[in-house]
């Protein structure tokens, strides 16, 4: 069981009205090896300059994914653009090669070998070029073509979804998104069960989706990165509102930690939040207390009910 708000009760009765909730699996890391064209040489003798090499372009695109790219690319060494033509003397300009395109999911940062982000694509059609094209043979190059860029580039996805689950390990985060989807993410009682997020679609008779994505569990410190933090919250930024999966029994790692009551892990998880990205504060949010079949539960809601409600009050909700 469950304490829910009447918002998402209200979800999941009228789920059951709608078509069956999908299920999504995904890649939200990969690594491309990527080569601008080269220039073409120009013609020293008529001053023509040759064409500058295409680029490789990554662009948001609805529906494309990163498993997508590694299955299309997995026998390429290099992702490589066209070579600029060179300069002829029935054609002085060269004509520049042409980019290589690469569909991807939106919310894609791009980072370079170093670990330097590139650029993020976070709308559908903006493109971003990851591999820039060599310059034309002219003048300044001696009328030789340059060399295209090439770069070991990094894509990460930062989840897109109207509803992100976050909570401490083994709130019960997977068991909710079970209940409210057909999703099934594996569930055991041991602590950082989820790894990969994992995603529910629920679609309404109307053609209507809700999008539900249980986060990989949070401990403390993960702002800083502890327990992969980073690349966990990585996926809260993307979601549209926040669902906050506490156990009313309160949480404890191991027994090398301290106990963390029900109240203690609702302030936890917004001081993560907050340290992490101050702007997630202004996302939405719903609070759910689990495991209210728990012996004494009730008893110990009632116990923080005011507290609870006293937190929703200073955030001027």
């Amino acid at each position: 069981m469950v304490f829910i708000s009447k918002v998402l009760y209200a979800i999941s009765k009228r789920s059951k009205r709608g078509k069956a909730p999908q299920v999504g699996t995904f890649l939200d890391k990969l690594e491309l090896v990527v080569r601008g064209g080269a220039g073409g040489p120009g013609l020293p003798k008529f001053g023509g300059i040759g064409g500058n090499g295409g680029s490789v372009i990554i662009e948001a695109e609805e529906g494309a994914t990163l498993k997508s790219i590694r299955q299309k690319y997995s026998d390429y060494d290099k992702i490589s653009a066209s070579v600029g033509n060179p300069s002829k003397k029935a054609s002085i300009l060269g004509k520049k090669g042409d980019d290589h395109v690469i569909p991807v999911p939106k919310g894609i940062s791009a980072y370079d070998r170093q670990g330097n982000i590139i650029g993020e694509v976070n709308e559908e059609g903006e493109k971003l070029v990851i591999a820039r094209g060599g310059m034309g043979g002219c003048p300044q190059t001696g009328y030789f073509g340059m060399k295209g860029q090439i770069h070991k580039v990094r894509l990460e996805l930062k989840l897109i979804a109207d509803i992100g689950f976050v909570g401490f390990p083994n709130a019960g985060k997977s068991t909710l998104l079970r209940a409210l989807s057909n999703a099934r993410p594996k569930i055991a009682s041991y602590p950082f069960t989820t790894m990969m997020p994992n995603i529910g679609i629920i679609t309404y008779k109307d053609h209507r989706q809700i999008s539900l994505a249980d986060l990989p569990g949070l401990i403390e410190g993960a702002h800083v990165n502890i327990g992969l933090g980073h690349r966990f919250l990585r996926h809260v930024e993307r979601t549209k509102a926040l669902l906050l999966v506490v156990d009313i029994n309160g949480f404890r790692l191991s027994a090398e930690h301290l106990y963390r009551s029900c109240l203690e892990t609702v302030i936890l998880l917004n001081k993560e939040l907050e340290l992490y990205k101050e702007e997630l504060l202004d996302k939405p949010a719903i609070l759910v207390v689990n495991k209210m079949d728990s012996p004494d539960a009730a008893t110990k809601f009632n116990e923080i009910s005011d507290d609870l409600k006293n937190l929703s009050s200073l955030n001027g909700k």
